[in-house]
């Protein structure tokens, strides 16, 4: 019963966290292009790209000024290739650890240019943890991960993992 229990609590963990992350990339980057609401709509951080970038510029002011635009779009690139790729659960491990390097270097950033106390608030370390752990995970159920290693089998060690989870729960 428990080791039922464990698996259908990680495997339900795992999609929720997966789906997590993708949607906390997806609202920062339409966030930026105003679809949440102007500058200044409540629940708005930015409302436009302009006030993004001048955000970046306080996260890192250790970067010249010219150096910005192109941060800004960089990340903004890269949380959009995160978001789609973590919701489709494809190569999942790989952007689940591009995404907790990115969110810990946001969390950095917010704690360098705007105060621990508000990387702390807005769970970006949470987050970032929430990543990594998510990148140590055997499977990635609901996604195209599990539907490739359905249709070509699992590999060996996993294959033997699974035939000792299916013993301990017999017992």
């Amino acid at each position: 019963m428990t080791i039922n229990y464990e698996l259908g609590l990680t495997k339900f963990a795992t999609i929720f966290l997966r789906l997590a992350l993708a949607a906390v990339f997806f609202t920062a980057v339409s966030d930026r292009f105003g679809l949440w609401g102007p500058p200044g709509s409540k629940n708005v951080s930015w409302g436009d790209f302009g006030h993004f970038l001048a955000y970046a510029a306080i996260l890192n002011p250790e970067l010249p000024t010219s150096w910005i635009p192109a941060v800004g779009w960089i990340v903004t690139f890269a949380e959009t290739i995160f978001a789609i790729m973590l919701f489709l659960g494809y190569q999942t491990r790989t952007f689940a650890l591009l995404s907790g390097l990115m969110l810990l270097a946001f969390a950095l950033g917010m704690t360098i240019g705007t105060g621990i106390k508000s990387a702390l608030d807005a769970s970006v370390f949470s987050a970032s943890a929430g990543a990594f752990l998510l990148a140590t995970m055997r499977e990635y159920s609901w996604s195209l991960d599990a539907l490739k290693e359905s249709t070509n089998g699992p590999p060996a060690s996993t294959g033997k993992l699974r035939e000792t989870e299916k013993q301990e729960v017999k017992r």
